[in-house]
């Protein structure tokens, strides 16, 4: 089966839902990332791209409107809810990223990239990157994670994330 093909079977599993679920479909692995469609009980979908270790995951995801959220999560985390936070990513050595105003929600840490060059200079860099550092404001270590594999993991979640975009009806 192809992966268009894989997708479309996919994006019908996650969007068929059980009330109060959550389904998904791993579309695509590599090296240490996943690749999923996943489908909520409201009939929302989203693709996400994940690297992960125990407890620690840091996940790109896109919606059917365009949006790109970056999600790091810890179950050492626990920060209740209505909190924002400034921090940095750094990919390799090159330039720390600032990303201000981070929404921080229980376990995760949650960032609309800006829908502009500059969230996609990011997304590239994470595609050419080797490891991505998550630090405070002040650019102390908080984690970090492997990007191996992160090439081909971004282009099956563009893949993933055109074809939740597309309208259901071409003609409106």
């Amino acid at each position: 089966m192809g992966f268009r093909t894989g997708l479309a079977a996919a994006l019908a599993v996650a969007t068929a839902g059980s009330a109060g679920a959550q389904q998904s479909e791993i579309l695509f692995s590599h090296k240490h990332w996943q690749v999923e469609i996943v489908g909520w009980d409201d009939g929302s979908v989203g693709c996400v791209a994940q690297v992960s270790a125990p407890g620690e995951s840091f996940s790109i995801w896109t919606f059917p409107d365009g949006a790109v959220q970056l999600q790091f999560y810890s179950t050492a985390w626990s920060f209740g809810e209505g909190q924002t936070g400034d921090l940095q990513v750094q990919i390799d050595r090159r330039a720390p990223w600032n990303l201000t105003g981070a929404e921080l929600y229980q376990n995760s840490v949650l960032f609309y990239l800006p829908d502009s060059n500059a969230g996609v200079d990011f997304i590239v860099e994470v595609a050419r990157g080797n490891r991505l550092y998550l630090r405070s404001a002040d650019g102390s270590d908080v984690q970090n994670y492997s990007l191996a594999g992160s090439r081909a993991s971004i282009d099956a979640l563009v893949e993933c994330g055109d074809a939740i975009g597309r309208p259901a009806n071409p003609f409106n």
